[in-house]
């Protein structure tokens, strides 16, 4: 059981990461943040919480970076907290006032997603038996703050990625895996929010989100919720 301070300072320390993309040090968590305690207790603390599994050192580094064990406390939170929506609605709905023909809208959609959330977005239309991506740009575009093996990992998991909708599971809402959780057996540096919807003509869709773990889950999630909410719903009241 972690103390209220330990998950302070594990909460920060995952989200310096995802912003950084560079480890964490208990020096640079004594000077942003105040915990009410020195850098050499902050150090006791991350070590105790290295040595239960929730951060891990590289070997490059004096500082911490959070292990799957610490996003998934991190995602959960999120998720129990009831994450914000509606940020988006009104761009959601543009698109699917602009756009009639299925095809294109289903471009539109993808497109947006990808550019919105610096992730690989994949919409898959089971009935159509097509599959969209868009985002690779999108990734290029934060590569420097990846993980050094990101790559290479990632364009060898998205043919699999393809190949496994069915394995995810998702019967509503929506699911993240992250690291090792992921259907898609070398993906371990990946994490992947995944949802099912009805598109407006009723077809069936499943969309899915793939990047790195450190990827923005707030942000991720509030998106992909907005636009589940939106395809429930219908337009927003204004």
């Amino acid at each position: 059981m972690l103390t209220k301070r330990q998950q302070k300072i594990l909460k920060t320390i995952i989200k310096e990461y995802i912003e950084t993309g560079e480890a964490v040090s208990s020096q640079l968590l004594e000077k942003k943040h105040d915990f009410g305690i020195g850098s050499a207790m902050i150090r006791i603390e991350m070590q105790k919480l290295t040595d239960g599994g929730y951060l891990l050192q590289p070997h490059t580094s004096a500082g911490r970076i959070p292990t799957d064990k610490s996003y998934r406390i991190f995602v959960n939170r999120i998720i129990e907290k009831h994450f914000s929506i509606d940020k988006d609605m009104e761009k959601i709905e543009e698109i699917f006032e602009e756009e009639n023909d299925i095809f294109k809208l289903a471009s539109h959609l993808t497109k947006f997603l990808a550019e919105e959330t610096s992730s690989l977005a994949i919409l898959n239309l089971p009935e159509r038996d097509f599959v969209f991506k868009e985002g690779w740009e999108e990734l290029l575009k934060e590569a420097e703050s990846f993980e050094q093996d990101f790559f290479p990992e990632f364009a060898g998991a998205i043919e699999k990625f393809e190949e496994s909708f069915n394995d995810l599971k998702i019967n509503s809402g929506i699911r993240v895996f992250i690291g090792k959780e992921n259907p898609v057996k070398k993906a371990k540096n990946l994490s992947v929010i995944s949802s099912k919807c009805k598109l407006p003509n009723k077809e069936k869709a499943t969309l899915t989100l793939v990047g790195p773990k450190r990827m923005d889950y707030n942000r991720n999630l509030s998106l992909v919720q907005s636009l589940n909410k939106f395809l429930e719903h219908g337009k927003t009241k204004r």
